[in-house]
């Protein structure tokens, strides 16, 4: 065809239409980015993310203000406080002469800075009347604090003066570079050398140069012009809780910013107005629609975790071990410690379930190592957390077991309560490294912790609320034959084959800890002699069935240093399982236990010798 030396026409194209199904979800790509780029996004935060907490906006409070002055000020009109809030700047016209704003406003109303503290309390500080968690941070600044630690965001824009994102980075153990004064500026650490700097463009609820009003919102400071404008061209932007409707300065700013080097997500739970609308569709932005700012903030947190995860190689045990040890004495890694040990139970519980482990005849013995097999990792980390802890974390390691007992079901009665009864078994090699670690490292007050705690309701013959000292006694949890799980020698038998088991299967976790077998060995039995006082405690429900292994043997009885002879002469008011609270702190109770275990012993002399 002749084109007469010009292009021809290009031929008409119907739209592309991509598939629903095709189009990848903008809270997928959010995270995908966030997670692809560590540091390149940065936040913009409005009123939105605040809200959940109780906290008022700038105008709420300048609503607020001029409600309480015009309710003073006509004490005989019960309703003067409403007519003025609801037209806050009509009221203030019709009775002074000054322009309504925030800053002059306060000034009027608390004229010194000790008032103007007392005065913003109330709005910023949770008070006596408030809600339980009231103008504290919400899910979304404690996700966003998640993110800033493992390094996603390293720049927050806000638009809000109150303190609740730098108080969830605080509580996440980072100390914030703050810049909420355009005098800050010129001081400020480089953004790329912070570990994290919020900006609080319109200033702190304890500034009295704060920009709230249309007029106060028009321009900026060129200080913090020239910074809010190299955030915007040099980083990527994530908006939350951000209307664009009144802050005139901010949309010029973004309206100024040349195409963008990285994307623009914008978060918003309902409609979006029409500067708003302009943004997204000046710089392309993706919108995600329908989400709270905490129900944005902590999905992005759980789909980077999850893709963390994904490129993250498997934990191995001395991978977690390592992790665990430098978690441990730095406050900062405090969270980090407990996901570790969060999620290796989670795990363990996860493993249990899709095997439903079999708890019927010859398979047994598939069940205890399947069992033993599930808990390594986490025997391990409790073994190095109880022996380097110092007590801080001492709920961490508690609530692992709190966990753990929960895979047998208070309701009782099965067809094989023995074998029903083996769902403890988790639970009972975690509290038994732990006492054995708790002996080893001469922190027997922590076993008054976790022989007590946490409790076991059984719903089978009526309510029984049992401590561990009851409940995971080795004879009932491992009440069936174990003879295939642990032959004896030819032509003998265990007379202790529970006690046998533990030592022999929680002797690997703790081999870094105690390296020598006699003083391990010595540690079980000791363990196994202070577990057996608090089972035989007259305050503990169904006592009187001791942990039985080699303690009950003549050597540690008939001996002046023997395990017996010396825990008698330990019996004093400051008794280390005394102190940590073991029967109830009475040194009565532990002598009348202690006798008690006496004569069990007593009446039982064919099981020692």
């Amino acid at each position: 065809m002749e084109t007469n030396g010009t292009a021809p026409e290009p031929l008409a194209q119907a739209p592309l239409v991509v598939p629903p199904s095709r189009v990848l979800d903008a809270k997928a790509a959010l995270a995908l980015n966030v997670h692809a780029s560590p540091g390149v996004y940065a936040l913009l935060l409005g009123s939105g993310i605040s809200m959940a907490s109780g906290v008022k906006t700038g105008w709420g409070i300048v609503e607020d203000l001029v409600g309480r002055v015009a309710a003073m000020q006509d004490p005989d009109d019960p309703g003067a406080a409403e007519k003025a809030v609801a037209d806050p700047a009509g009221w203030w016209a019709q009775h002074y002469d000054d322009a309504l704003g925030y800053s002059g406003l306060l000034s009027a109303v608390a004229p010194t800075a000790a008032a103007r503290q007392a005065q913003l309390a109330r709005y910023f500080q949770p008070q006596e009347d408030d809600e339980p968690g009231a103008k504290g941070p919400t899910p979304a600044h404690h996700a966003i604090a998640q993110l800033v630690k493992r390094g996603s965001i390293r720049v927050i824009l806000t638009t809000n003066f109150d303190r609740l994102t730098e108080r969830a980075l605080e509580e996440a153990g980072f100390s914030p570079q703050v810049i909420s004064r355009p005098t800050q500026i010129a001081g400020m650490m480089p953004l790329p050398h912070a570990p994290v700097t919020v900006i609080k463009l319109h200033g702190d609820y304890a500034d009295l140069d704060q920009l709230n009003t249309v007029d106060e919102l028009e321009t900026y400071n060129p200080a913090q012009q020239e910074l809010l404008k190299r955030v915007l061209d040099e980083y990527g932007l994530i908006i939350c809780g951000w209307s664009a409707d009144w802050d005139t300065a901010l949309v010029r700013a973004l309206e100024g910013v040349r195409p963008r080097r990285y994307p623009m997500f914008w978060s918003t739970f309902s409609t979006l107005g029409e500067a708003a609308k302009n943004l997204t569709s000046q710089h392309n932005a993706a919108v995600i629609q329908g989400m709270t700012a905490d129900e944005l903030f902590t999905d992005l947190q759980q789909r980077v975790e999850a893709l963390d995860r994904m490129a993250a190689p498997p934990l191995t045990r001395d991978m977690a071990v390592n992790r665990l040890k430098r978690a441990l004495p730095d406050p900062v890694r405090r969270i980090e410690a407990s996901d570790l040990v969060h999620r290796t139970v989670t795990d363990i519980l996860d493993r249990t379930a899709a095997a439903s482990r079999p708890l019927t005849g010859p398979v047994l013995d598939e069940s205890v190592r399947g069992y033993r097999a599930d808990c390594d990792v986490l025997l391990h980390l409790l073994a190095h957390g109880v022996f380097h802890d110092d007590g801080t974390h001492d709920e961490l390691w508690l609530r692992a077991v709190e966990r753990l007992i929960r895979m047998r079901s208070s309701f009782s009665g099965s067809f094989n309560e023995a074998l029903e009864a083996l769902r403890h078994y988790p639970a009972l090699l975690a509290t038994w490294t732990m006492g054995i670690t708790a002996v080893i490292a001469r922190r027997e007050e922590f076993l008054a912790t976790i022989l007590a705690q946490p409790r076991w309701t059984t719903l089978w013959g009526g309510n029984q609320t049992q401590p561990p000292a009851i409940y995971l006694n080795p004879v009932r949890v491992l009440a069936a034959d174990l003879s295939s799980v642990m032959p004896p020698p030819e032509g003998q038998r265990w007379r202790f084959p529970q006690s046998h088991l533990l030592r022999r299967e929680t002797r690997e976790p703790l081999q870094a800890i105690e390296p020598d077998d006699t003083a391990y060995q010595t540690a079980c039995t000791r363990f196994e002699f202070l577990a057996s006082l608090i089972a035989m405690d007259n305050d503990a429900q169904n006592p009187g069935l001791p942990w039985i292994g080699e303690f009950v043997n003549d050597a540690h009885w008939e001996y002046n240093t023997s395990v017996a002879n010396t825990i008698k002469e330990e019996l004093t008011a400051s008794w280390p399982l005394l102190q940590g609270g073991a029967f109830g702190g009475d040194l009565e109770r532990a002598k009348t236990a202690y006798e008690r275990l006496t004569q069990w012993r007593a009446q039982n002399p064919s099981l020692h010798w």
